[in-house]
């Protein structure tokens, strides 16, 4: 074989070696596979932007058609519940908790998709807007609710809803 076939045959085969590296580096999913997990648990946040995806549509199924400060404020709630050790300690183990979140339990979250301003006011949130002073609770008081929430000390009313420690 001449030198420059054997050249050109490794010279391919750098190529596509680097080639493959690459393309495994750039396509590559940081969820991993999981097989014995069920797909609804492998559906939990993963970055930023799933975070602001499931944020904005709790938004949407709790707070629509309130001010964007009372939007900002559902989402807020939620965050407080994160960073306090009474709740799950993240963002989707707060949404799913069992009982938390009418909007969740009867899938209104997943019926269609948060609106622009919904968007907003879980992106707002998550930049660390509270516009509830640390709230972990609120509700609309003209709607039926467990006469427990009544206990929590209420910090302000925005909109329709009221926050509460």
């Amino acid at each position: 074989m001449s030198k420059k076939f054997i050249f050109v045959r490794y010279l391919f085969i750098a190529v596509v070696l680097a080639l493959s590296v690459f393309l495994g580096a750039v396509l590559r999913t940081d969820i991993p596979e999981c097989l014995a997990a069920s797909p609804w648990v492998l559906a939990a946040p993963q970055g930023w932007g799933d975070e602001v995806n499931l944020l904005s549509r709790l938004i949407m199924g709790e707070a629509t058609g309130e001010p964007l400060t009372g939007q900002v404020g559902v989402g807020a709630v939620i965050l407080n519940r994160v960073r306090s050790p009474e709740f799950p300690s993240t963002v989707s183990g707060v949404v799913y908790d069992p009982w938390a979140f009418e909007s969740v339990e009867n899938g209104l979250i997943w019926t269609r998709n948060p609106s622009a301003e919904e968007v907003r006011a879980a992106e707002l949130a998550l930049n660390g807007w509270d516009p509830t002073y640390g709230a972990l609770f609120f509700w609309n008081p003209s709607k039926p609710v467990s006469p427990w929430i009544w206990s929590r000390s209420i910090i302000v009313q925005i909109g329709q809803h009221v926050f509460a420690r």
